[in-house]
């Protein structure tokens, strides 16, 4: 695997870094008009925003879960991670060394996922098996992936005691305080117990003894636990690339209104990892899938730049789903809480349309 080189699509090079949701979609999108090459570590995509509901149904899972290969067909999957970047080349973990002629960055959030599938589906029917084994379960984290956890166990096993820790002094900080409000209402109205302001000490439980320690002295026991705290951008690695002189203070990547990278000209970064002012949310990052594709293919067409496409941040919609009937929805003028924001998100959790965009059967239990 010393150089991959493609002489097919002279000038058609691109190399996408990262197969998450905008990764997966600009890498399916390219395919048919250039040579691609998609650099991830694990053999799939996967829907970020269901995987909460897996945990509690592990078989849902099957449709969210998906082998990059089945929506990626024209192009090379290269399974390890991307180590380094040059003018002209990307090299991999295991060696590889990969030619570009566009680059596309969308390495996301760092995460440890399995490689595998079948290993991550496997991984699903544990976490179900720990949670239904369990009397009470105690989530760390009141932001979007702690709040959804806890409202879908709360939903599917009423009768296990949740309780949630919060270190900050209300849930889901990334809305405004009226959704926040509403969703602290909805989980106690499932009984689940929300404690603010207090970090959990997780060592504190020993593996006979399951209770835990808070921050203000409170005890809390728990059969189990969930970590569901931020995690840091994936954009470490590129400080020691060209591209080091490209990352705000934060560690994120700055690009200019066509999404391309600071100073360069065929280089693009998309996601989460962008010093975007916005939330970081799934539906803002395939946007910014769409713009970078599109500009990639004027660019292959040999275009000017008056041509290309530049992305706008739009009005910010914000959706947290409470189990399987209800969510709260932050839109710009208005909060709700209930049935109709949930029959937006909550029933399918935009699987059936996240699979469509990438060209699969929204139904079907394959790959």
């Amino acid at each position: 695997m010393a150089g991959i080189v493609s002489t097919s699509k002279q000038g058609k090079r691109v190399v996408v870094i990262g197969g998450g949701v905008a990764g997966s979609l600009a890498a399916k999108l390219l395919q048919a008009d250039a040579d691609v090459t998609l650099i991830d570590p694990k053999e799939y995509f996967e829907i970020p925003w269901a995987s909460l509901r897996s945990m509690v149904e592990p078989s849902f899972a099957e449709r969210t879960v998906i082998n990059h290969k089945n929506y990626f067909k024209k192009g090379r999957v290269v399974t390890s991670p991307a180590i380094n970047i040059t003018e002209s080349d990307v090299m991999t973990k295991d060696g590889a060394v990969i030619g570009y002629d566009y680059l596309v960055i969308a390495t996301g959030h760092n995460d440890l996922f399995p490689k595998t599938r079948q290993e991550k589906l496997s991984q699903y029917q544990a976490e179900y098996e720990k949670i239904v084994s369990s009397q009470s379960v105690l989530i760390v984290g009141g932001g979007p992936s702690g709040v959804e956890l806890a409202a879908e166990i709360a939903v599917d096993f009423p009768e296990k005691k949740v309780t949630l820790v919060h270190k900050g002094p209300r849930l889901l900080e990334f809305v405004g305080e009226k959704a926040a409000d509403k969703a602290f209402d909805w989980l106690e109205s499932k009984k689940v117990e929300v404690i603010l302001n207090q970090s959990v000490d997780l060592s504190s439980a020993s593996d006979g003894n399951k209770t835990y320690r808070t921050s203000g002295g409170e005890t809390i026991h728990a059969d189990c636990h969930f970590l569901c705290v931020g995690k840091p951008l994936a954009s470490q690695w590129l400080s020691g690339t060209v591209l080091k002189d490209s990352l705000d203070g934060k560690g994120r990547v700055m690009v200019d209104e066509h999404l391309r990278v600071k100073d360069r000209k065929n280089v693009f970064a998309i996601g989460d990892i962008t010093n975007i002012p916005e939330m970081k949310q799934g539906y803002i990052a395939e946007s910014h899938a769409n713009v970078a594709v599109k500009n990639i293919k004027v660019m292959m067409s040999g275009g000017k730049k008056k041509r290309l496409s530049t992305y706008k941040p739009g009005s910010e919609i914000a959706i947290v789903s409470l189990g399987r009937k209800d969510s709260v929805a932050q839109f710009p003028f208005v909060t709700v809480v209930g049935c109709l924001p949930g029959l937006i998100k909550s029933k399918d959790l935009f699987v059936g349309k996240t699979r469509k965009a990438r060209g699969l059967s929204p139904k079907l239990l394959q790959g």
